[in-house]
């Protein structure tokens, strides 16, 4: 195309267009009224991301093995059985191995909640749809992924389902400025809202302006009503820091998310909530603190005394400042 003045006009309405859409797009919410156009979307290229992931990565297809785990505990030993049996299939080499880590952990954390999971792997990062933090998923409505169901890994909160496709979906990440999920601190049950911010801390405010916070203490998922679009108890993050309490209603923290977005790879979708909450069951164990170590020194006898078995110290045993038996 030529630069002419028309052509420049073009592109400055196209430009106004896209950006109107993204707007409406985000005020919209779960009404958006570009929500059909985002799911045909997802029908048409869903199946071409899908296999060009399995083209460049075929130890991707052993996923599937840890897709049916919506039983909750009942099938935990059955996913055990499997991914002994991926661990024989995949090899040895340093990305399976990885994998194959990130499976067990995960396995875990579904088993210590008591979610059912449906495991997928990521097979794109970002979307058409606008600027967000989002990923592209291996599973769909075919699999019975439905919008607004909570998406965990081995860490802990990945984010919830936005768009559902036939054979793949959209994960909006915890880490998206329009992202926000109901926080509880652990022990304390401090309430809060945690926001993304990119690749910045999260920012929680707590319901409590007076709520008694330090760098250390961790959170987990309020879990909403009906569960969707996050069930109680999964892992968030850590305090890394808290603003001074003002004497306001609510009260400002910075939490560092146990979940690295950047590398995401192995996920699971929770399809079935567990019977009760897990309260602070699916947290990590804190490390203990190493043993102290003390060493008690005897001082030798002063000169001309004798020892405890009636000898004089030499002169070695003296400048060893002990006295040898």
């Amino acid at each position: 195309m030529r630069d002419t003045r028309e052509s420049r006009l073009l592109l400055v309405l196209l430009i106004a267009i896209a950006f109107a859409l993204i707007t409406v797009d985000i005020r919209g919410g779960q009404e958006s009224p570009v929500d059909g156009a985002r799911q045909a979307a997802a029908a048409v290229f869903g199946p071409v991301e899908n296999g060009v992931a399995a083209a460049v990565d075929p130890v991707g297809n052993a996923i599937g093995a840890v897709r049916d785990s919506g039983e909750r505990h009942t099938r935990i030993a059955a996913l055990e059985k499997e991914n002994a049996e991926l661990k024989a299939k995949l090899g040895s080499d340093d990305r399976n191995r990885n994998r194959l880590r990130e499976l067990d952990t995960m396995l875990k954390t579904a088993g210590a909640g008591q979610y059912g999971i449906k495991g997928a792997q990521v097979i794109a990062i970002g979307a058409a749809q606008g600027f967000s933090w989002t990923v592209t998923i291996d599973i769909g409505a075919r699999d019975g992924i439905k919008r607004d169901m909570t998406v965990l890994n081995g860490s802990g909160l990945v984010g919830r389902v936005t768009t559902v496709g036939p054979s793949t979906s959209t994960v909006l990440l915890a880490n998206d400025p329009d992202f926000t999920v109901g926080t509880r601190m652990e022990k304390s049950d401090e309430l809060g809202f945690a926001t993304g911010q990119g690749d910045q801390p999260l920012l929680v405010q707590l319901l409590n302006g007076k709520a008694k916070v330090k760098p250390g203490d961790r959170l987990v998922t309020f879990g909403s009503r009906a569960d969707k679009p996050f069930v109680p108890g999964v892992p968030v993050g850590e305090v890394v820091r808290v603003d001074p309490s003002g004497g306001g209603l609510t009260r400002n923290i910075y939490v560092r998310p146990y979940v690295g977005f950047t590398k995401l790879d192995i996920v699971g979708v929770v399809v079935q909530a567990p019977g009760s909450d897990p309260r602070d069951m699916v947290l990590p164990q804190k490390p203990k603190p190493a043993p102290t170590v003390t060493v008690t020194v005897t001082p030798p006898p002063p000169d001309g005394q004798q020892t405890a078995d009636g000898q004089k110290p030499n002169q070695n045993q003296q400048d060893q400042g002990g006295v040898t038996p």
